[in-house]
């Protein structure tokens, strides 16, 4: 063999071509009553921060509802609220940082109403395949006590989807393996 295989570059990075676009982090804008942001890294099997990667969130408005209807529900009357956010970096310092509303609850399959959450949407270095995940917040204890889907995840995963509170809003870090892995979901 002539050259060396390189671990973790069998994909990309490509993520800044084309994927982002303008305001891509601002789900809601700048300004917005009930702003927060949520800000994270993510991290390799390692611990070591991954710099290029593609991180989306979708989510409804504070009042549970989308940003466009499509059968689900009433739609926001939140202004500015696109109730979708996306990062790329090909160099970044693998941090990210979103600003939005915190979710408010919406009903799942059978009615019930889930846990404010956000699906977060992964793509990084290496892999040939999206993650899935869901962003829970560590100070809606009742209502993560009774979200369906949470009460599928072991008792000792859990924490690895729970945002914590900071100043200004949530520190939530995304870790593709090793020791505290988020919990992916299949889908």
């Amino acid at each position: 063999m002539i050259f060396e295989v390189t671990p973790a570059q069998t994909v990309g990075p490509y993520f800044a071509i084309g994927l982002p676009f303008e305001d891509g982090p601002l789900i809601v804008p700048e300004g917005t009553p009930g702003l927060i942001r949520i800000r994270g890294a993510v991290y390799d099997g390692r611990g070591e921060i991954i710099p290029d990667h593609l991180i989306e969130f979708w989510q409804p408005d504070a009042e549970g509802r989308f940003a466009d209807i499509y059968g689900y529900g009433e739609q926001s009357t939140l202004p500015g609220f696109r109730g979708f956010g996306r990062c790329g970096y090909e160099d970044g310092d693998g941090t990210y940082e979103m600003v939005t509303v915190k979710p408010g609850r919406v009903p799942g399959a059978d009615g019930k109403l889930q846990a404010p959450h956000i699906d977060v949407t992964l793509f990084a270095r290496g892999m040939l395949n999206r993650v899935v995940t869901r962003i829970y917040f560590a100070d809606e204890t009742e209502a993560n006590a009774s979200d369906q889907v949470l009460s599928t995840v072991p008792a000792e995963r859990r924490h690895t989807l729970l945002a914590q509170p900071t100043q200004d809003g949530y520190s939530f870090d995304i870790r593709l393996q090793g020791p505290g892995e988020t919990v992916f979901f299949d889908i």
